[in-house]
């Protein structure tokens, strides 16, 4: 079974996206990776103790259109990301292969699963392309539920070229998008996320304890 990663945030980069899946079961790069533009908006809260500042979120019930960048990819490295996205195994998030389809297929069929509490266990299913379901990994909460956060420099950075990389958007649309994603507005112009798209994606962080990026 293969579905189509709807990636908002950093692993919405090659690069970034590679480190996840070099840890999978199944360490295979995407068959095909493209852009997509989801209903809903990102914002940023909690706190990622890899890039420092507020981590990327999904609300498909909000105002607005989201920027994302899709890899097609097996329902097993789908859970193996979900997983990391945890600091879990992979092989861990969602159990055998029978029970990962089975909570996939619940998925598409509700529009979304909780797997658990955690700030990355909820599958929103966004749709679909050319018939494979077009999947994201999620918190259960909604954007007005939780306190925002501003992220990094680093994390945006990494965000802005990874969505530059789909060739779907002009450097501006780019800037303007993340510059107004809540949690980034008023921390963020969008010439300041310009500047950082210019810079390129940089180093990705070091991974502490074992912990994805």
């Amino acid at each position: 079974m293969y579905v189509w990663y709807a990636a908002y945030g950093s692993n919405a980069d090659g690069a970034r996206l590679a480190h996840y899946l070099l840890k999978c079961r199944e360490p295979a790069a995407p068959l095909a990776s493209r852009a997509v533009e989801l209903p809903g908006a990102v914002y940023f809260a909690t706190e990622s103790p890899v890039w420092g500042g507020g981590r990327g979120f999904y609300d498909p019930e909000a105002h607005g259109t989201v920027y994302a960048r899709a890899h097609l990819i097996t329902a097993g490295q789908f859970s193996d990301i979900a997983a990391q996205e945890m600091y879990r195994l992979p092989g861990t998030a969602l159990a055998r292969d029978r029970e990962t389809e089975l909570k996939l297929a619940e998925a598409v069929a509700r529009g979304r699963v909780r797997l658990g509490p955690g700030r990355y266990e909820t599958v929103v299913c966004a749709g679909d392309i050319d018939g494979v379901p077009l999947l994201t990994l999620t918190a259960p909460w909604a954007l007005g539920e939780v306190e925002l956060r501003e992220p990094s420099e680093a994390y945006v950075r990494r965000i802005a070229a990874g969505l530059h990389a789909s060739g779907a958007w002009a450097p501006e649309e780019i800037a303007a998008y993340l510059a107004g994603c809540p949690g980034a507005a008023g921390r963020f112009t969008a010439d300041d996320v310009l500047t950082l798209l210019a810079r390129g994606p940089g180093r990705l962080p070091p991974t502490p304890s074992g912990e994805p990026n």
